[in-house]
């Protein structure tokens, strides 16, 4: 007999409750569960493996460069960050409340770390994220266009309640990219949030966007709603690598 409710359970897909089932089998558990405590065991167990492969999979889908988190976030007052600031936005109540946020700072000062690690906490709490380097994003756009799957890819990244759009303004946006930048802010705003980093302050990014009236549009949708972060202090990609010389020498 439990051999049936095993194979049904396989071919039901019901892995969570399968796993509990057997674990109780072998440990003669159900002998001190009542019916209801054995039914709810099962149910938490199948509920629980459903969450964490849905987790598994947002994570997968984001398409992260980093694997990060906020518990390994370097918190120091010379960076700029402010713990409190980023601990609230780790809750993701910005994704909820459908607001946008901006990471600046020089070149290797941690900006994508921090991106991919609020990212990271979002999928944990079940939002959809997708993770895109801007220029790689703008690149794949322009080829989606010539290949007839433009439309399917903007409505892809309608669908993410987070988009992750990471080193904004390391070469400025030509006329197309200017114009699918204005479709995928225009798309989101009020409507989902956007995170950007860049390594240009926020207001040289009228420069990077161009066509003034095209930016002024984008900024006013970008910032109105926008957590702001900005990042100083020394690289730590420089700091790491004068740290291994030193020990090294």
């Amino acid at each position: 007999m439990n051999e049936e409710v095993v194979k049904k359970m396989k071919e039901m897909k019901l892995y969570g409750m399968l796993r509990a089932f057997q674990t109780s089998l072998e440990s003669d558990a159900m002998n001190y569960l009542t019916k209801d405590e054995l039914i709810a065991h099962l149910i938490e167990e199948e509920w629980d493996d459903r969450y964490n492969r849905k987790i598994a999979r947002i994570t997968l889908n984001a398409k992260f460069h980093y694997k990060a988190s906020i518990e390994q976030m370097f918190f120091n007052t010379e960076r700029g960050i402010d713990k409190n600031q980023v601990m609230r936005l780790a809750e993701c109540t910005f994704i909820k409340n459908k607001e946008n946020v901006m990471i600046t700072g020089s070149t290797g000062i941690g900006k994508s770390y921090l991106a991919s690690a609020i990212g990271h906490q979002a999928c944990t709490l079940g939002y959809r994220v997708m993770y895109y380097n801007a220029t790689k994003l703008f690149a794949k756009l322009k080829m989606a266009k010539a290949d007839g799957s433009y439309i399917s890819e903007i409505a892809k990244l309608e669908r993410q309640q987070l988009l992750i759009i990471d080193d904004l303004g390391i070469q400025p946006l030509d006329a197309q990219s200017r114009s699918t930048f204005m479709e995928i802010i225009e798309d989101r705003h009020e409507k989902a949030s956007t995170l950007i980093t860049s390594q240009v302050p926020v207001s040289k990014w009228y420069e990077i966007i161009g066509e003034k009236t095209i930016a002024d549009a984008i900024m006013d949708r970008i910032i109105h709603n926008a957590h702001r972060l900005e990042l100083t202090g020394e690289s730590l990609r420089k700091k790491y690598l004068k740290n291994t010389e030193l020990s090294i020498n």
